[in-house]
């Protein structure tokens, strides 16, 4: 056990260096790895010096486990259920498409919001009669509102502007589906929803919990180097969202 905590406290140090020196995020929610290095090289330690059995009581070191195994069980499942919405790309023909809003820079879209708008081009343009709606609003290190640089995105890749619907006002996941629901009829409407594969269950059971009634997701790639990351903050979305009742 000394080693394989060891392992991947290295790993996840690793990772977080990665992430912090050379890839770069737009959250800074990758210091979950450097806790995670520490902890586990830290327990590591505890244990290859006996301190963990010499100062821990076994009740404690029981339950301990116990919590340790349960959180792996419900990680492991949740873990499943994102990823069961990789491979979905919506039958063909919906009246509305629905893109996420993720981060805008000053050069133009992050690579995961580049994705998402790749992947609605591809849709759009098999699809002429459909209708897009690019939802998200400005955040203080932005540029311009999402919205209004998806907008411009689409519109330089040939994407019609009348075909296009801003929503500017959104700023999370659940108000990008509720506000954009004021632009179509959601219980009638064919609506799917565009978003990296990892966000894309989460997405659909927001828009069918806030009474979309014909819903798809569409997945766009994510960032392969970043997905484990980006896994990892999805996981702690669900739970939120879910104990919320967004899900």
């Amino acid at each position: 056990m000394y080693i394989i905590l060891l392992i991947l406290g290295v790993i996840c140090l690793g990772y977080f260096l990665c992430i912090a020196l050379w890839v770069g995020h737009g959250t800074n929610f990758y210091f979950i790895w450097l806790l995670l290095g520490l902890v586990a090289i830290i327990q590591a330690v505890l244990l290859k010096k006996g301190i963990w059995a010499a100062h821990m009581p076994v009740w404690f070191r029981k339950i301990f486990l116990g919590l340790v195994c349960l959180g792996c069980v419900v990680f492991l499942v949740v873990e499943g259920c994102i990823i069961s919405g990789f491979s979905q790309k919506g039958p063909q023909g919906l009246d509305y498409l629905v893109v996420l809003g993720a981060q805008m820079k000053a050069g133009g879209p992050s690579k995961a919001l580049q994705y998402r708008l790749d992947e609605a081009i591809c849709y759009l343009e098999e699809n002429p009669d459909t209708k897009v709606i690019v939802s998200g609003g400005q955040g203080a290190d932005e540029p311009v509102s999402e919205a209004q640089g998806m907008f411009d995105y689409l519109t330089e890749r040939g994407i019609g502007p009348e075909r296009i619907i801003m929503e500017d006002q959104s700023v999370n996941t659940f108000q990008n589906l509720t506000f954009s629901a004021e632009f179509l009829d959601k219980e009638k409407n064919s609506v799917g929803v565009v978003s990296n594969n990892f966000h894309v269950f989460r997405a659909v059971g927001i828009a069918r919990k806030a009474g979309y009634g014909n819903v798809y997701g569409i997945a766009a790639r994510g960032e392969p180097f970043l997905q484990w990351n980006n896994m990892m903050r999805e996981f702690f979305g669900v739970v939120k969202d879910f104990f919320v009742g967004n899900l």
